[in-house]
């Protein structure tokens, strides 16, 4: 329906380890005392996923619109032995399937849980336009720290403010979970699939060109990117995610947009289009148009960055235990990397208990096709049974994340 969309929550500690029965109370935003619905956790700490009212969906679709376009929810998410955690102006788009994760902190411990806050989207609010800044980053300066290869980095330093605000906090935030929360933030989850895919390409190559030329650190700072949207992109502390953004992500978070003989990624600039014109910068309202009209995602990119441009491929991933073979896994695989691929979801499956346990015996069958197949569908992915790109780094992201905090303690 064009008037309804969905919401997912996720709840797990700060170790990554999934809360069962949590309680969620769902109110309507601003209307604590209007309880839509209570909800609770199952043993992988997610909620059914429930249909909410949300304003129709051409409004999201529309460049003239003037109406917020989405609803706004709020949550109160509480369990035995943890700080209860508020989250406001959570984001519901008709049509679309919204994400909500959620970290407790024990009780014990000491520490206050931080409620959430999500200001307006980039598009129905007012942000400060992008200050102008050169595409291609100069090389040659003298005590310069620049990178000998673009690498996708694990984990992205985000200062939560201005450059020079020193009151700011820094949050270590996932790189793919960055230009997820980033996308979020800045397009609708209602445009076309090439319209996203175009926009998150425009995030993740501005996103490593500051990775790659150490932009901030070179300035003296200590961090990799700002949320600030004078001087990059907007993130967002807590805000919800959609699901089909997740999932384009997921399928190219290894890429970047190029020029040829130039080996940075390109400071890919843009900005809306509606309040604030950019030449040669891409549009974002005008992407959207570009897209219902049959441009791919590449040709989108040539429309507003030039003919010369490319997608490549970054030369290495940071973090991952083991890199993806180049081919898919599937039923009748043998070897190390499908032995690799089992002891990983092994782990996973010891702590998410929907996932059945497998023999990590590099033999792919029956048993292992159906651990994946619960994985898949756990994680949002499509249910196929089949370990490709963008499932193999996922089954990585999760095992890193439980074993390294497990290490930790």
């Amino acid at each position: 329906m064009d008037n309804t969309g969905f919401l997912q929550i996720n709840v797990t500690d700060n170790e990554n380890i999934p809360i069962e029965n949590a309680k969620i109370t769902l109110t309507y935003e601003g209307r604590p005392e209007d309880v839509v619905r209570n909800l609770s956790t199952n043993s992988s700490g997610q909620t059914e996923n429930v249909e909410l009212e949300a304003p129709p969906v051409t409004l999201s679709r529309t460049e003239d619109n003037i109406v917020q376009p989405y609803a706004e929810y709020a949550i109160v998410v509480e369990a035995p032995e943890y700080e209860p955690l508020d989250v406001s102006g959570i984001e519901i788009l008709s049509t679309a399937n919204a994400l909500q994760n959620v970290k407790l902190t024990r009780t014990f411990r000491g520490e206050e849980g931080n409620n959430i806050v999500i200001p307006a989207h980039t598009l129905y609010g007012y942000y400060p336009p992008k200050i102008a800044e050169a595409e291609i980053k100069p090389m040659n300066e003298t005590g310069e720290i620049v990178l000998s290869r673009v690498v996708v980095p694990e984990t992205i330093v985000v200062h939560d403010g201005s450059p020079s605000d020193s009151t700011a906090k820094d949050y270590y935030v996932s790189y793919t979970d960055y230009i997820k929360n980033v996308a979020s933030s800045e397009i609708y989850a209602t445009w076309s699939d090439a319209t996203i895919t175009a926009n998150v390409l425009a995030i993740m190559s501005f996103t490593l060109n500051r990775v790659y030329t150490e932009w901030y650190r070179n300035k003296g700072y200590n961090f990799t990117i700002t949320s600030s949207t004078a001087y990059d992109h907007k993130w967002i502390y807590g805000r919800n995610i959609f699901d089909n953004i997740s999932q384009i992500v997921d399928e190219i978070f290894d890429q970047y947009i190029s020029r040829p003989e130039v080996r940075q990624p390109i400071l890919t600039q843009y900005c809306d289009g509606k309040r604030v014109k950019c030449p040669n910068w891409l549009s974002q309202w005008g992407s959207k148009d570009l897209g219902d009209r049959g441009y791919s995602p590449i040709e989108i990119l040539r429309y507003y960055y030039g003919d010369d441009v490319y997608i490549n491929t970054a030369e290495a991933i940071s973090g991952i235990p083991a890199s993806w073979p180049g081919y898919n896994l599937t039923v009748g695989s043998k070897g190390d990397k499908v032995r690799q691929m089992q002891e990983q979801l092994d782990t996973i499956a010891s702590v998410y208990n929907s996932i059945p346990r497998i023999a990590t015996d590099g033999i792919y069958g029956s048993g292992t096709k159906a651990a994946v197949e619960a994985f898949q569908g756990l994680f949002g992915l499509p249910k196929s049974g089949v370990v490709d790109f963008k499932t193999w780094y996922k089954i990585s992201q999760i095992y890193v994340g439980i074993t390294r905090i497990a290490e930790l303690n």
